[in-house]
């Protein structure tokens, strides 16, 4: 019984050390990240604004729903591998190069926008998001921060759009 304690103490000490030094974090963040493609801009445009089809090539994603809209933006609602639900209105729209879409629940506990911006780049073009965040809680700072990385989500996203037309890239 002395060792559940024990055990419970040390775990219940790490939350809180993770806490305070969340704390300390800043709430806002800026990452930004690109891959070059051997695609035309419209072909890159297609696939990031086809919203209903992202299931098909996002292997993080079960299905996308189309949501009411919110303040005149379609909203479209991702429901990830474990049901979980992030609904994203698109607030801004320059085919083909620049889609903003930003999270439309402000009830989670991180909010923020994604920042799309296809440029040419030789034969093909350069996809570069930049996710513009917010992390109100401190534990979730910390994690944000020191364990998954502010720019996880974005890699994975460009490397699922890379397995999308057959190239394999690495996110810099």
């Amino acid at each position: 019984m002395k060792w559940i304690l024990i055990v419970v103490a040390i775990l219940a000490g790490l939350v809180a050390v993770a806490a305070l030094v969340g704390s300390l974090l800043p709430r806002d963040h800026v990452a930004s990240r690109s891959v070059r493609l051997r695609q035309s801009r419209e072909a890159v445009w297609q696939a990031i604004t086809d919203y209903a089809g992202a299931a098909s090539w996002r292997p993080s994603l079960r299905s996308v729903e189309r949501a009411p809209d919110q303040d005149g933006h379609a909203v479209w609602k991702e429901i990830d591998r474990h049901g979980e639900a992030m609904p994203l209105a698109t607030i801004e729209e320059a085919p083909p190069t620049r889609l903003v879409r930003k999270i439309a629940d402000p009830g989670l506990p991180f909010d923020g926008t994604w920042t799309y911006e296809v440029v040419p780049d030789g034969e093909g073009c350069r996809i570069t998001i930049t996710e513009r965040g917010e992390v109100k809680h401190a534990l979730f700072r910390f994690v944000g921060r020191f364990v998954l990385g502010y720019t996880s989500t974005i890699d994975t996203y460009l490397k699922a759009l890379g397995r999308k037309f057959g190239e394999d890239v690495v996110p810099s």
